[in-house]
């Protein structure tokens, strides 16, 4: 026989917190603190309870275990912004969703690596995946089409986060800002260029502008965003 599973986090009931003390709210937030500082790998049951100035016994009241703190965390930065107001048109609302998607990847960089596995199950997750598929389907009333039009526009969304966060974490490990290194890299690219061995490679050098990170993303997200009008928009016509 198999052993029942064991109570969710969602499910188990939420014990008061003891007078003066943090309650699990306060421990969120002070892990998610830890983790935007720190990185992911900082955050632990004992040192979110030393910032706190309480026992890790007093943490453990309310969560089991790291995991279920992830959860949490996870949770709670699904909850900070409002979900968008719907605006009656699947390219807009999609749209939306994108933004703040990525806002929130942004300002929690370990965000996307917990958003990559097992879906968040968690209230605020929940409202933005309704949100999310509310939009989808006033593109499609196929569900299944639907729903991978919604992972369809994460995974553009996180490829595109991925790569800006790339870039300043090797500013912050170098200590040069994006100018900075390319003029390090000038005469380097210069003898490349003039060996004449890659003619796309000086077109894109002497020809081709440099996008603000904002403005890639836009136009990222309307290519994305035409390709699902073209092969699902459609079908439905």
């Amino acid at each position: 026989m198999t052993d029942p599973a064991p109570p969710s986090v969602w499910t188990r009931p939420r014990p008061e917190p003891r007078r003066r003390a943090p309650g699990v709210d306060q421990f969120v937030a002070a892990a998610l603190a830890v983790a935007d500082a720190e990185g992911l790998a900082a955050v632990s049951m004992r040192r979110v309870a030393a910032d706190l100035g309480s026992g890790t016994a007093s943490l453990y009241r309310y969560i089991t275990n790291r995991d279920e703190l992830l959860d949490l965390m996870v949770d709670a930065a699904q909850g900070e912004d409002p979900l968008p107001t719907a605006a009656a048109d699947w390219r807009a609302d999609l749209g939306a969703v994108a933004h703040g998607l990525r806002a929130a990847l942004l300002r929690h960089p370990w965000l996307a690596g917990e958003l990559t596995g097992r879906p968040s199950l968690g209230p605020n997750s929940l409202r933005r995946a309704e949100s999310a598929l509310r939009a989808a389907v006033a593109l499609t009333p196929d569900m299944t089409l639907a729903s991978q039009a919604v992972g369809l526009v994460r995974a553009y969304v996180l490829g595109s986060v991925a790569a800006q966060l790339a870039a300043l974490r090797a500013e912050q490990r170098t200590g040069l800002s994006k100018e900075q290194w390319q003029h390090s890299m000038g005469p380097y690219v210069r003898e490349v260029i003039a060996a004449g061995d890659h003619p796309m490679l000086a077109r894109r050098v002497h020809e081709a502008d440099e996008p603000e990170p904002d403005a890639e993303f836009a136009f990222g997200l309307d290519c994305v965003l035409d390709g699902l009008a073209a092969r699902i928009g459609g079908q439905q016509e």
